[in-house]
Protein backbone atom coordinates (compact mmCIF):
# COMPACT_ATOMS: atom_id res chain seq x y z
CA UNK A 1 0.00 0.00 0.00
CA UNK A 2 1.30 3.49 -0.84
CA UNK A 3 1.28 5.99 2.05
CA UNK A 4 -0.81 8.80 0.99
CA UNK A 5 -0.33 10.70 3.58
CA UNK A 6 3.45 10.82 3.80
CA UNK A 7 3.77 11.15 -0.41
CA UNK A 8 1.15 14.11 -0.07
CA UNK A 9 -1.19 12.93 -2.55
CA UNK A 10 -4.45 14.47 -2.27
CA UNK A 11 -6.15 12.95 -5.53
CA UNK A 12 -6.18 10.03 -7.64
CA UNK A 13 -6.89 9.96 -12.04
CA UNK A 14 -7.44 6.38 -12.40
CA UNK A 15 -7.45 4.70 -15.91
CA UNK A 16 -10.32 2.62 -16.16
CA UNK A 17 -9.91 -0.49 -18.57
CA UNK A 18 -6.87 -3.00 -17.06
CA UNK A 19 -7.57 -0.87 -13.85
CA UNK A 20 -11.17 -1.36 -12.65
CA UNK A 21 -11.97 -3.95 -15.19
CA UNK A 22 -11.53 -6.04 -18.59
CA UNK A 23 -14.46 -5.30 -20.16
CA UNK A 24 -17.67 -6.51 -17.87
CA UNK A 25 -15.32 -8.34 -15.04
CA UNK A 26 -14.12 -6.33 -12.20
CA UNK A 27 -10.50 -6.61 -11.34
CA UNK A 28 -10.94 -6.81 -7.49
CA UNK A 29 -13.54 -5.43 -5.25
CA UNK A 30 -14.56 -2.11 -6.65
CA UNK A 31 -17.04 -1.65 -3.86
CA UNK A 32 -14.00 -2.36 -1.09
CA UNK A 33 -11.78 -0.14 -3.07
CA UNK A 34 -13.38 3.06 -3.95
CA UNK A 35 -14.48 3.04 -0.19
CA UNK A 36 -11.19 2.88 0.87
CA UNK A 37 -10.14 5.84 -1.25
CA UNK A 38 -13.04 7.56 0.31
CA UNK A 39 -11.76 6.82 3.67
CA UNK A 40 -8.07 8.50 3.19
CA UNK A 41 -10.20 11.30 1.69
CA UNK A 42 -8.82 11.37 -1.67
CA UNK A 43 -10.69 12.89 -4.56
CA UNK A 44 -10.50 10.73 -7.94
CA UNK A 45 -11.63 11.04 -11.14
CA UNK A 46 -11.48 7.96 -13.70
CA UNK A 47 -9.71 8.97 -16.98
CA UNK A 48 -10.43 6.67 -20.18
CA UNK A 49 -8.92 6.86 -23.76
CA UNK A 50 -11.88 4.80 -24.37
CA UNK A 51 -14.55 7.05 -26.05
CA UNK A 52 -17.37 4.09 -26.72
CA UNK A 53 -19.29 5.46 -23.24
CA UNK A 54 -20.62 8.68 -22.27
CA UNK A 55 -19.85 9.62 -18.86
CA UNK A 56 -23.49 8.36 -17.59
CA UNK A 57 -22.95 5.01 -19.09
CA UNK A 58 -19.53 4.43 -17.12
CA UNK A 59 -21.69 5.46 -13.96
CA UNK A 60 -24.39 2.47 -14.33
CA UNK A 61 -21.49 0.27 -15.26
CA UNK A 62 -19.95 1.28 -12.00
CA UNK A 63 -22.93 0.78 -10.36
CA UNK A 64 -23.42 -2.93 -11.32
CA UNK A 65 -19.79 -3.17 -9.65
CA UNK A 66 -21.39 -1.37 -6.36
CA UNK A 67 -19.83 2.12 -6.39
CA UNK A 68 -21.22 5.24 -6.43
CA UNK A 69 -19.62 8.08 -8.73
CA UNK A 70 -21.04 11.33 -10.24
CA UNK A 71 -20.65 11.75 -13.95
CA UNK A 72 -18.20 14.90 -13.01
CA UNK A 73 -16.13 12.64 -11.91
CA UNK A 74 -15.51 10.38 -15.11
CA UNK A 75 -13.32 12.09 -18.07
CA UNK A 76 -13.18 10.68 -21.33
CA UNK A 77 -11.38 10.83 -24.27
CA UNK A 78 -14.68 11.80 -26.37
CA UNK A 79 -14.56 14.77 -23.90
CA UNK A 80 -11.26 15.63 -24.79
CA UNK A 81 -12.20 15.93 -28.61
CA UNK A 82 -14.82 17.95 -27.45
CA UNK A 83 -12.45 20.29 -26.12
CA UNK A 84 -9.77 20.56 -28.97
CA UNK A 85 -13.00 20.96 -31.83
CA UNK A 86 -14.59 23.60 -29.91
CA UNK A 87 -11.43 25.20 -29.39
CA UNK A 88 -10.62 25.66 -33.19
CA UNK A 89 -13.95 25.28 -34.76
CA UNK A 90 -17.34 27.20 -34.90
CA UNK A 91 -20.00 25.32 -33.63
CA UNK A 92 -21.88 23.91 -36.60
CA UNK A 93 -18.74 23.29 -38.98
CA UNK A 94 -19.15 20.00 -41.16
CA UNK A 95 -16.75 17.28 -39.50
CA UNK A 96 -16.53 13.05 -40.32
CA UNK A 97 -16.49 10.45 -37.65
CA UNK A 98 -15.20 7.06 -37.55
CA UNK A 99 -16.55 5.17 -34.05
CA UNK A 100 -19.16 3.54 -31.88
CA UNK A 101 -22.38 5.43 -31.61
CA UNK A 102 -21.45 7.33 -28.59
CA UNK A 103 -18.48 8.91 -30.07
CA UNK A 104 -21.14 10.38 -33.08
CA UNK A 105 -23.54 11.41 -30.76
CA UNK A 106 -21.32 13.26 -28.06
CA UNK A 107 -19.91 15.10 -30.91
CA UNK A 108 -23.12 16.07 -32.87
CA UNK A 109 -24.87 16.84 -29.56
CA UNK A 110 -22.20 19.71 -29.13
CA UNK A 111 -23.39 20.92 -32.22
CA UNK A 112 -20.91 19.74 -34.90
CA UNK A 113 -22.34 18.10 -38.09
CA UNK A 114 -21.46 14.75 -39.71
CA UNK A 115 -20.52 15.08 -43.08
CA UNK A 116 -18.65 12.74 -45.70
CA UNK A 117 -17.91 16.41 -47.89
CA UNK A 118 -15.82 19.61 -47.06
CA UNK A 119 -15.10 18.72 -43.85
CA UNK A 120 -12.88 20.67 -41.19
CA UNK A 121 -11.76 17.37 -39.05
CA UNK A 122 -11.71 14.28 -38.92
CA UNK A 123 -11.87 11.83 -35.90
CA UNK A 124 -11.23 8.58 -36.09
CA UNK A 125 -12.09 6.29 -32.35
CA UNK A 126 -12.48 2.25 -31.98
CA UNK A 127 -15.13 0.96 -34.48
CA UNK A 128 -16.04 -2.74 -34.00
CA UNK A 129 -17.66 -2.21 -37.82
CA UNK A 130 -14.89 -0.84 -39.79
CA UNK A 131 -14.60 -1.87 -43.15
CA UNK A 132 -12.48 -0.73 -46.17
CA UNK A 133 -14.72 1.75 -47.55
CA UNK A 134 -14.81 3.82 -44.00
CA UNK A 135 -10.43 3.84 -44.33
CA UNK A 136 -11.01 4.99 -47.74
CA UNK A 137 -13.16 8.16 -46.84
CA UNK A 138 -11.20 8.99 -44.07
CA UNK A 139 -7.84 9.29 -45.59
CA UNK A 140 -9.32 11.12 -49.02
CA UNK A 141 -10.60 13.92 -46.70
CA UNK A 142 -7.25 13.79 -44.82
CA UNK A 143 -5.87 14.20 -47.92
CA UNK A 144 -7.90 16.68 -48.92
CA UNK A 145 -6.93 19.15 -46.11
CA UNK A 146 -9.21 18.00 -43.00
CA UNK A 147 -7.19 17.66 -39.53
CA UNK A 148 -6.85 14.27 -38.01
CA UNK A 149 -7.55 13.43 -35.21
CA UNK A 150 -7.35 10.21 -33.00
CA UNK A 151 -9.17 9.66 -29.79
CA UNK A 152 -6.24 7.47 -28.57
CA UNK A 153 -3.18 5.46 -29.56
CA UNK A 154 -4.12 1.92 -27.48
CA UNK A 155 -2.89 -0.66 -30.47
CA UNK A 156 -4.61 -3.16 -27.93
CA UNK A 157 -7.67 -3.52 -25.52
CA UNK A 158 -8.06 -5.70 -22.17
CA UNK A 159 -10.55 -8.50 -22.22
CA UNK A 160 -10.97 -11.19 -19.86
CA UNK A 161 -10.08 -13.61 -23.01
CA UNK A 162 -7.11 -11.42 -23.88
CA UNK A 163 -5.91 -8.21 -26.14
CA UNK A 164 -8.14 -7.68 -28.65
CA UNK A 165 -7.25 -4.77 -31.56
CA UNK A 166 -8.08 -1.26 -29.88
CA UNK A 167 -8.82 2.33 -31.53
CA UNK A 168 -4.90 2.66 -32.35
CA UNK A 169 -4.80 -0.07 -34.91
CA UNK A 170 -8.04 1.23 -36.19
CA UNK A 171 -6.22 5.03 -36.35
CA UNK A 172 -3.00 3.37 -37.57
CA UNK A 173 -4.85 1.92 -40.97
CA UNK A 174 -6.32 5.43 -41.34
CA UNK A 175 -3.04 7.45 -41.10
CA UNK A 176 -1.26 4.59 -42.86
CA UNK A 177 -3.86 5.44 -46.00
CA UNK A 178 -3.53 9.20 -45.81
CA UNK A 179 -0.12 9.14 -45.14
CA UNK A 180 -0.24 11.33 -42.37
CA UNK A 181 0.11 11.40 -38.68
CA UNK A 182 -2.90 12.12 -36.24
CA UNK A 183 -3.36 14.80 -33.35
CA UNK A 184 -4.16 12.65 -30.49
CA UNK A 185 -6.10 14.07 -27.66
CA UNK A 186 -6.28 10.86 -25.02
CA UNK A 187 -3.11 9.88 -22.80
CA UNK A 188 -0.44 10.05 -23.65
CA UNK A 189 -1.18 13.79 -24.66
CA UNK A 190 -2.10 15.99 -21.63
CA UNK A 191 -5.05 17.63 -22.62
CA UNK A 192 -7.14 14.68 -21.32
CA UNK A 193 -5.12 14.91 -18.41
CA UNK A 194 -6.36 18.85 -17.82
CA UNK A 195 -9.84 18.03 -18.57
CA UNK A 196 -9.25 15.16 -15.47
CA UNK A 197 -7.73 17.89 -13.17
CA UNK A 198 -9.80 20.59 -14.17
CA UNK A 199 -12.38 17.78 -12.36
CA UNK A 200 -10.89 18.27 -9.28
CA UNK A 201 -11.31 20.73 -6.34
CA UNK A 202 -7.89 22.55 -4.79
CA UNK A 203 -6.09 20.35 -5.92
CA UNK A 204 -2.20 20.86 -7.81
CA UNK A 205 -0.85 18.31 -10.36
CA UNK A 206 2.04 18.19 -7.93
CA UNK A 207 -0.56 16.25 -5.92
CA UNK A 208 -1.93 14.25 -7.96
CA UNK A 209 -1.21 10.13 -9.22
CA UNK A 210 -1.97 9.19 -12.18
CA UNK A 211 -2.81 5.08 -12.15
CA UNK A 212 -2.73 2.80 -14.94
CA UNK A 213 -1.82 -0.03 -16.63
CA UNK A 214 -0.09 1.03 -19.84
CA UNK A 215 3.46 2.52 -20.06
CA UNK A 216 2.92 4.15 -23.26
CA UNK A 217 -0.09 6.10 -22.53
CA UNK A 218 -1.32 6.32 -18.55
CA UNK A 219 2.61 6.64 -17.58
CA UNK A 220 3.80 8.50 -20.46
CA UNK A 221 0.66 10.85 -19.64
CA UNK A 222 1.15 11.14 -16.33
CA UNK A 223 5.33 11.62 -16.69
CA UNK A 224 4.51 14.35 -19.39
CA UNK A 225 1.76 16.28 -17.44
CA UNK A 226 3.99 16.57 -14.31
CA UNK A 227 2.13 14.52 -11.83
CA UNK A 228 3.26 10.75 -10.29
CA UNK A 229 2.51 7.83 -11.46
CA UNK A 230 1.33 4.37 -10.11
CA UNK A 231 1.52 1.31 -12.36
CA UNK A 232 -0.98 -1.69 -11.93
CA UNK A 233 0.16 -5.09 -13.28
CA UNK A 234 -3.69 -6.00 -13.68
CA UNK A 235 -3.47 -5.13 -17.25
CA UNK A 236 -1.54 -4.67 -20.43
CA UNK A 237 1.99 -4.27 -18.81
CA UNK A 238 3.91 -6.70 -17.33
CA UNK A 239 6.53 -7.05 -15.25
CA UNK A 240 9.29 -8.17 -18.20
CA UNK A 241 7.91 -5.07 -20.29
CA UNK A 242 8.80 -2.73 -17.70
CA UNK A 243 12.10 -4.04 -16.72
CA UNK A 244 13.06 -3.26 -20.43
CA UNK A 245 11.10 0.37 -21.18
CA UNK A 246 12.85 3.54 -20.86
CA UNK A 247 9.22 4.88 -19.30
CA UNK A 248 9.18 4.24 -15.40
CA UNK A 249 6.44 4.94 -13.03
CA UNK A 250 6.88 6.28 -9.34
CA UNK A 251 5.70 3.36 -8.21
CA UNK A 252 4.53 -0.54 -9.58
CA UNK A 253 1.64 -2.30 -7.66
CA UNK A 254 0.07 -5.67 -8.54
CA UNK A 255 -3.30 -4.21 -9.15
CA UNK A 256 -5.80 -1.20 -7.26
CA UNK A 257 -6.04 -2.78 -4.00
CA UNK A 258 -2.69 -3.04 -3.50
CA UNK A 259 -2.10 0.49 -4.45
CA UNK A 260 -4.94 1.15 -1.68
CA UNK A 261 -4.55 -1.21 0.80
CA UNK A 262 -7.43 -3.47 0.01
CA UNK A 263 -7.26 -7.54 1.00
CA UNK A 264 -7.65 -9.31 -2.59
CA UNK A 265 -10.59 -11.30 -0.81
CA UNK A 266 -12.35 -7.63 -0.24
Amino acid sequence: MLDFSAEAIRALILDMDGVLWRDSEAIGDLAAIFERINDLKLQVVLATNNATRRPSQYIEKLAVFGVKLTESQIATSAQAVLVHLKDRYPVGCPVHVIGMDSLKEQICDAGFVQSESNVKAVIVGIDRHITYEKIRLASTLIRAGAEFIGTNPDKTFPTPQGLVPGAGSIIAAVAAAAETEPLFVGKPGTLLMDVSLSKLKGVDKSQVLMVGDRLDTDIAAGIHFGCRTALVLSGVTSIETLSTSQVKPDYVFSDLSDLVGVQANG
